[in-house]
């Protein structure tokens, strides 16, 4: 006689989001990405269930320490465009880095999450700073990776 297995699924009153802390100092850009993206949909946890937000709390430091292999600090080009005739903004990775480094870490992680009603409940959750200092060490943050 053959057991019948059955499928766990996480119930949304279950879960425990953790706090981990990154530093992306020297890391590329891309690889941050994904490791940030997959603790935040919470696919490192064996309860994961792809209907609830099982994801963790990520706080990456130094934002602007990130590396880019290659030509891409000017050759990468993000575009906005705000609706109007015209009205399409570019700029390359090395002048978004100069204004707002966290912009270039939080959109690599938000084109590595899935596009569903959940990406922006797992987006709240990343937390990015410039420096080293984060005020969430009432938290206990451990390290990610």
């Amino acid at each position: 006689m053959a057991l019948v297995g059955r499928t766990f699924q996480q119930k949304a009153e279950e879960t425990q989001h953790d706090w981990y802390v990154v530093d992306a100092a020297g890391q590329r850009l891309g690889a941050l990405a994904v490791r940030v993206a997959w603790a935040l949909s919470g696919k490192h946890k064996p309860t994961w269930t792809p209907h609830t937000d099982d994801g963790d709390h990520v706080i990456v430091l130094n934002a602007d320490k990130v590396e880019l292999s290659g030509k891409k600090w000017t050759q990468k080009a993000y575009h906005r465009h705000s609706g109007f005739p015209g009205g399409l903004r570019t700029e390359t990775a090395q002048q978004v880095r100069d204004k707002h480094p966290e912009r270039l870490i939080e959109r690599a992680v938000r084109g590595m999450l899935a596009t569903n009603r959940l990406r922006d409940e797992r987006l709240n959750r990343l937390k990015v700073y410039v420096g080293t200092e984060h005020p969430h060490a009432a938290q206990q943050p451990k390290a990610l990776f």
